[in-house]
């Protein structure tokens, strides 16, 4: 029996958000024959290296997200919002869900709740109103209603307070380097002098994997609401 191909919507609040903090998983969808789509509220241009200039550096953001997404079979959406102006508003909800309305994802992946980085958190709360909004008909939009039956929020050194992993997803060597590959095409994993960010999220990888008795493996938190396990015995 053939297994059901699914589509993953991950969004972050910038380019590289999903792709440090999910990218294994994705990687390891897209090898089973998945479709990954990434979206990103803002291309994060912000982080631009010393001399550059700020608008060529946010045209190569937008290009270091599709590179990823093709290596993954996939897609990628930037939307040209400056970073760090990120609106938490009724019109980006609005844009957000018709995104969803238009990949029709099985599983949307973004940020927790709590983070020291404002557009996190404001990606965070535009994430869930805009499913929402996606899943009801009632909401008159251009395309129709789509619920994403499935939201799960990624482990990032940004997004720490509170944060506790509930769900592991391990994943293979294959993807782990798949993974790697396309996330060495984005500049400030590999060149920011602020933080060791490959480093950081090739280890946190294998510790992850390490607890969960696997060799690779991400985690993510859900919403409180869908925290619950439930057995008929012991």
């Amino acid at each position: 029996m053939s297994r059901e191909k699914l589509t993953i919507l991950a969004i972050g609040g910038h380019v590289g958000d999903m792709e440090l903090t999910a990218g294994g998983v994705l990687a390891s969808h897209s090898l089973m024959g998945d479709h990954i789509v990434t979206l990103a509220l803002t291309a994060g241009e912000r982080g631009v290296p010393a001399g550059q200039d700020m608008a060529e550096y946010r045209a190569q953001k937008v290009n270091e997200a599709k590179a990823f997404a093709d290596m993954l079979g996939g897609e990628s959406i930037v939307f040209e919002i400056p970073d760090g102006e990120l609106a938490d508003s009724e019109e980006m909800r609005y844009r957000v869900c018709d995104v969803i309305r238009q990949v029709r994802p099985n599983i949307i992946i973004t940020h927790f709740k709590n983070s020291m980085h404002k557009d996190h958190m404001t990606t965070h709360r535009i994430v869930n109103d805009a499913r929402f909004f996606a899943g009801l008909g009632s909401f008159a939009r251009e395309l129709p209603a789509h619920f994403a039956s499935k939201l799960y929020y990624a482990e990032n050194w940004e997004d720490a307070v509170d944060y506790r992993p509930y769900v592991y997803v391990d994943f293979s060597q294959e993807a782990y380097d798949l993974w790697l590959k396309a996330l060495s095409l984005h500049w400030f994993v590999t060149g920011s002098k602020s933080f060791p960010y490959l480093e950081y999220y090739k280890h946190l990888a294998r510790v992850r994997g390490i607890e969960a008795r696997k060799q690779y493996a991400e985690t993510f938190m859900v919403p409180e609401e869908t925290m619950r396990l439930r057995n008929s015995e012991l």
